[in-house]
């Protein structure tokens, strides 16, 4: 999922600059930089000597990024640039907690059997819907 979205970043960087706060600067360049870095988190997260780095790398992707769902839940210049409504934007939101859960799960040694199966329940639904954007 993230290399897929992260070559979105380089053929479709556009989409991802209009949910950018304006008062960043350089958008264009930060959205290819967090492409760059969803590819290869992406990659890194297919091999077993590399997922603990990749997971905390991912986690830390997930916080910087935050404020771009943020801005397109609470401004409607971004909602209608992506043709989304509010509430569509909103449901956006808890999705990034799931997804920075299943980073540091992916980022821990050991989990017990519970948070095994928790991450399992989080994880199909969560994929389903960023896969339906």
């Amino acid at each position: 999922m993230y290399t897929f979205v992260g070559f979105r970043h380089f053929s479709a960087p556009d989409f991802f600059i209009q949910i950018m706060p304006p008062t960043l600067p350089f958008p264009k360049e930060l959205v290819l930089f967090t492409g760059g870095w969803e590819i290869f988190n992406g990659i890194l997260l297919l091999f077993g000597k590399t997922r603990r780095l990749a997971a905390i790398s991912t986690g830390i992707l997930l916080i910087v990024v935050f404020p771009a769902n943020i801005y397109l839940a609470l401004y409607e210049t971004p909602q209608l640039a992506l043709d989304v409504t509010q509430a569509q934007a909103l449901r956006r939101v808890p999705f990034q907690f799931t997804l920075l859960f299943l980073a540091f799960w992916h980022a821990r040694q050991e989990n017990t059997f519970n948070e095994n199966i928790f991450a399992s329940v989080l994880f199909y639904p969560t994929i389903l819907y960023f896969l339906s954007l």
